[in-house]
C-alpha cells in the first residue's frame, strides 16, 4: 500500500492486488454482519453493498475532515465485471431465447419505456431550476439505466461536443448514487410485494407438497418412499448430487471459455471504438460469448455447463460489486446541485412506481414477476450486477427464479444499452 501526500492529506493508494483482497474481505464482512443483524436480510440487502458501503462511508467521512483519502487501482474490477458478462452471455442460449421471446420483448419494452420516462422527468426539473435541458437528461437514462460505463461515456460527450458544462462530473455523481441505491431498493421491494400479496414462493411450494405427502403417508410408509414420492411430484427440480458435483477439471473448461470470451471480446470492443461505436466495454466480450455458447448449442462440438458457469459468474459478480461500491466517492454527492438531487428522489420514487405497477402487475403477479421487479430497480437505478444481487438476495430466502435470471441479465446488460443508446440519441438531438 503506497502513501503519498496530496494537498496536505494522506493518501493511500491500493493497488488491483489490494482492492481485490479488500473485497474478498468486505464481502465476507457484510455476510458476517447479515448474520447479526437481521433487518439487513429481512429488507434483502445484499451483502456486497453492506460490505462495500461501509468502506465507502467511512472513506467519505475521513476524506471530508481532511484525515487521508483512498484511492483504489480498480483494474481488477473491471476484469471481474467482463467475466461476469461473459457468463451472461454463455448462458443465453438461443433455445431459451425461443423459450422465453415474449417475456424478453416485454421486459425490453418496460425497459425502453424507462429510458424515456427518466429523461422525461429530469428534463422538467431541469429546466425549472434554470438549467440546460440536457442537464436532465444527465440526470435521466444516462446514469440511472445506463450506470458508470455510460455516464462515463455520454457525459464526456454532451460536454465536449454539446457544451453542457459538468456534464462528466454530474453523470459520474448520479451514477454513483444510482449504484448505491440500486442496491439497496430492490430487495425491500420485494419483500414489500411478496408480504402484502402474499405471493406464494418456490419454498414454500416446495414444503407444501412434501406436507401434502406424509398427511397421505400409511403407517407402513418408509421414509424411503416419501422422498421417492417428494422426489417426483414437487415442481421443484431435484439433482442427483453425484451427477452434478463440479471437478476442478470441469470448471476450468469452463473458465477456459469464460477468459477465451473476454479475450476476443476486447478486440471486438476495441474495433468498435475505432468505428466511432461508443459502447460499455463488456458488451463485445459478452456478444462473443453468446456466439460460442449458441456455436456449441447448434454444432454440438462442444457443451458448457451452465452451473459451472454461474459458479464462476457468482463470484465475479461479488467481487465485482464490492469493489466498485468500496470505491464509490460518495462525497460527490455532497457537490450535486439541487435540481441533481431532486431528480435522483424522482427517479427513486419513479422506477419503485414503474417496478410494481408494469413489471409485477405486468407480467402475472407472480414470484417470478416479484424477482424481476427487485431486478428492474437494480439495473434502473444502477447497472445490471445491481439487478442480480438484488435478484439474488431475494431468491437465496425464496427459492430459484429462472425465468427471471434469464430475462433480466439478457435486457439489462445487453438490449437496455441498445435501446437507451437511441432514446439518448435521439432526445439529445431534439433538445440541444
Amino acid at each position: 500500500m503506497e502513501a503519498t501526500t496530496v494537498n496536505g492529506v494522506t493518501q493511500l493508494k491500493f493497488d488491483m492486488l489490494q482492492a481485490a483482497a479488500l473485497s474478498a474481505v468486505m464481502y465476507y464482512f457484510g455476510v458476517w454482519l447479515r448474520s447479526k443483524v437481521k433487518w439487513l436480510v429481512k429488507l434483502s440487502i445484499p451483502a456486497p453493498a453492506v460490505g462495500g458501503l461501509f468502506v465507502a462511508v467511512a472513506a467519505a467521512v475521513l476524506q471530508s475532515r481532511g484525515i487521508v483519502r483512498f484511492a483504489f487501482d480498480n483494474t481488477l474490477q473491471s476484469v471481474f465485471m467482463i467475466c461476469f458478462f461473459c457468463t451472461v452471455g454463455l448462458n443465453a442460449s438461443y433455445k431459451l431465447v425461443l423459450k422465453g421471446g415474449l417475456m424478453v420483448a416485454g421486459f425490453w419494452a418496460v425497459a425502453a419505456f424507462v429510458s424515456v420516462i427518466q429523461n422525461l422527468v429530469g428534463i422538467p426539473v431541469a429546466m425549472s431550476f434554470g438549467q440546460n435541458p440536457l442537464m436532465g437528461i444527465i440526470g435521466g437514462s444516462i446514469p440511472m439505466i445506463g450506470g458508470l460505463g455510460t455516464a462515463g461515456a455520454f457525459g464526456a460527450l454532451f460536454e465536449d461536443e454539446y457544451g453542457v458544462t459538468g456534464a462528466l462530473s454530474a453523470a459520474i455523481a448520479c451514477a454513483t448514487f444510482g449504484m448505491v441505491a440500486g442496491s439497496v431498493v430492490g430487495g425491500p421491494l420485494g419483500e414489500w410485494i411478496l408480504k402484502s400479496h402474499k405471493i406464494v414462493t418456490p419454498n414454500e411450494t416446495k414444503k407444501t407438497a412434501i406436507d401434502n405427502i406424509i398427511d397421505k403417508a400409511t403407517f407402513d410408509t418408509t421414509f424411503e418412499e416419501i422422498g421417492e414420492v417428494a422426489r417426483e411430484t414437487s415442481p421443484v427440480e431435484h439433482f442427483d448430487e453425484d451427477e452434478h458435483k463440479v471437478s476442478g477439471p470441469h470448471l476450468m473448461q469452463n473458465l477456459a471459455w469464460v477468459l477465451i470470451a473476454a479475450g476476443l471480446g476486447s478486440a471486438v470492443s476495441y474495433y468498435l471504438r475505432r468505428a466511432g461505436i461508443t459502447l460499455p466495454s463488456y458488451l463485445g466480450a459478452m456478444m462473443v460469448a453468446i456466439v460460442i455458447r449458441n456455436i456449441g448449442d447448434g454444432t454440438s462440438l462442444y457443451s458448457l455447463d451452465s452451473k459451472c458457469v454461474g459458479m464462476i459468474g457468482d463470484i465475479a459478480l461479488a467481487l465485482f460489486i464490492t469493489m466498485a461500491i468500496n470505491s464509490l466517492q460518495l462525497v460527490q454527492l455532497a457537490d450535486l446541485a439541487l435540481p441533481l438531487i431532486v431528480m435522483m428522489a424522482a427517479q427513486v420514487i419513479l422506477i419503485l412506481v414503474i417496478a410494481y405497477f408494469m413489471v409485477f402487475t405486468l407480467f402475472g403477479r407472480n414470484y417470478d414477476s416479484v424477482v424481476m421487479s427487485s431486478g428492474l430497480c437494480g439495473f434502473g437505478l444502477g447497472a445490471t450486477p445491481n439487478a442480480l444481487v438484488c435478484m439474488q438476495a431475494i431468491t437465496a430466502k425464496y427459492g430459484p427464479s429462472e425465468k427471471a435470471f434469464f430475462v433480466v441479465p439478457i435486457v439489462g446488460a445487453f438490449l437496455v444499452d441498445i435501446s437507451n443508446a437511441i432514446v439518448i440519441t435521439l432526445m439529445a438531438g431534439f433538445f440541444r
